[in-house]
C-alpha cells in the first residue's frame, strides 16, 4: 500500500495514530510503528523532562519511524520544539496554532512537518510555510477543535482541491470502511485517534476506557467555544459546562470552571464525573478495547474488504 504519506514518514501503511493528550505515551506508539503504521507521541500533556523520557524509551522500543505531536497553545512549546530537536526526532505534528511559528525551524533540522488545519485558508498558510504534510480535522474529532464545525466528508475535498500537499484525513475515522470512504474523497491516508485511544496500550485510566467503549449515539458534545473548543463525552462537568454557558458565561468565569488539570483529572486519573473526558463521536462504534495490532489488522482488513467490493461491482443508473 505505498503512496505519498508511506512515502514521506517511510511506514507500510498510511495510518497515522493522532498524538492525544493523556492516551498517546511511547508505548502506544511504539507499538502502532511496529505494526505498519505511525505512531505519534503526545507531547501536549508531557513537561519537556517527561518527553525527554518517552522519546528515550520509544527509540529502544522500535526501529520503524515515529513521531512526536505538539500543541502550539502549549505553555512550554518552545521548550519541546527545542527538545524533538536535540533528541534528533524525525517527525513532528503540529496542531492548535500558525504553521509559520516554527515550521522552518523544524526543517531546518531535517524534520518532516505534518500541520492540523480544519480549513482552506490555513492550508494556504501552511504552503507558504514551507509544511510537508496537511492534516485535515473535521469536527467530528475528539479533544481540542475547530470553531467551524465542517465534517470531514465536507473538509477533505475542500482542502484536497485547494492544496497539493499530501493529505491527511481525521476526524470520525475509526474504521477500514471510513478509511476507504477519506482516501475516496482525495486523502493520502488518515489520522485516527479515539479508536486507538481505547486500545490496551493507551495510557488513559481504566475507567476513561469504559466510558469511551460504553459511549452512544450523541454521547459526545463539541463546547467551551469561547475558549478553546473541545469535545467531550457527556458527564457532571459537560453538564456543569453547558448549564453555565447557557446562562452568558464569562471567558473568566469558564477558565475558572476548568482549572488546571481538568483533562488529567478525567482521563490519566479516571474522575469519570468532574474530569473532562475528550473523545471523538466515532466512539459510538467502539465497543471494546484491543491491542493496538489488533485495531490495525482490523481497519487494514475491512479497508482491502471495501475496495475489493467496489472494484468488482459495476454500478449503473
Amino acid at each position: 500500500m505505498e503512496n505519498k504519506i508511506t512515502q514521506i514518514f517511510k511506514i507500510k501503511y498510511p495510518i497515522i495514530q493522532a498524538g492525544m493528550v493523556w492516551c498517546s505515551g511511547w508505548k502506544l506508539a511504539a507499538a502502532v510503528s511496529n505494526h505498519g503504521g505511525l505512531g505519534l507521541i503526545g507531547a501536549g500533556s508531557m513537561y519537556p523532562e517527561v518527553l525527554k523520557e518517552h522519546i528515550n524509551k520509544i527509540k529502544k522500543a522500535t526501529d520503524k519511524p515515529w513521531g512526536v505531536n505538539i500543541p502550539l497553545l502549549y505553555p512550554e512549546v518552545d521548550k519541546l520544539i527545542d527538545l524533538v530537536i536535540e533528541e534528533g526526532v524525525k517527525i513532528v505534528f503540529t496542531s492548535a496554532g500558525s504553521p509559520a511559528k516554527f515550521t522552518a525551524k523544524l526543517k531546518a533540522h531535517g524534520i518532516t512537518v505534518a500541520h492540523v488545519i480544519a480549513n482552506s485558508r490555513f492550508a494556504k498558510k501552511c504552503e507558504d510555510s514551507g509544511v510537508d504534510v496537511l492534516v485535515a480535522e473535521g469536527f467530528e474529532a475528539g479533544g481540542h477543535n475547530s470553531r467551524e464545525e465542517t465534517t470531514t466528508m465536507v473538509l477533505i475535498p475542500q482542502i484536497h482541491r485547494s492544496s497539493n500537499l499530501p493529505l491527511i484525513a481525521a476526524g470520525g475515522i475509526g474504521t477500514g470502511s471510513a478509511m476507504a470512504a477519506a482516501m475516496a474523497l482525495g486523502a493520502d491516508g488518515v489520522q485516527i485517534g479515539s479508536r486507538f485511544a481505547a486500545s490496551e496500550e493507551s495510557s488513559a485510566h481504566p475507567a476513561f476506557l469504559r466510558k469511551v467503549v460504553d459511549a452512544t449515539e450523541g454521547g459526545t458534545i463539541l463546547t467551551l467555544k469561547k475558549l478553546a473548543p473541545v469535545r467531550l463525552i457527556h458527564n457532571k462537568f459537560s453538564d456543569t459546562v453547558e448549564e453555565l454557558q447557557s446562562k452568558g458565561a464569562s471567558v473568566e468565569e469558564l477558565r475558572e470552571l476548568l482549572g488546571k488539570g481538568r483533562a488529567k483529572k478525567g482521563m490519566f486519573l479516571g474522575d469519570i464525573d468532574e474530569g473532562e473526558l475528550e473523545i471523538g463521536q466515532v466512539s459510538a462504534l467502539i465497543d471494546k478495547v484491543q491491542p493496538a495490532s489488533q485495531i490495525m489488522n482490523d481497519i487494514l482488513t475491512e479497508y482491502r474488504h471495501t475496495i475489493n467490493n467496489f472494484s468488482g461491482q459495476a454500478f449503473q443508473f
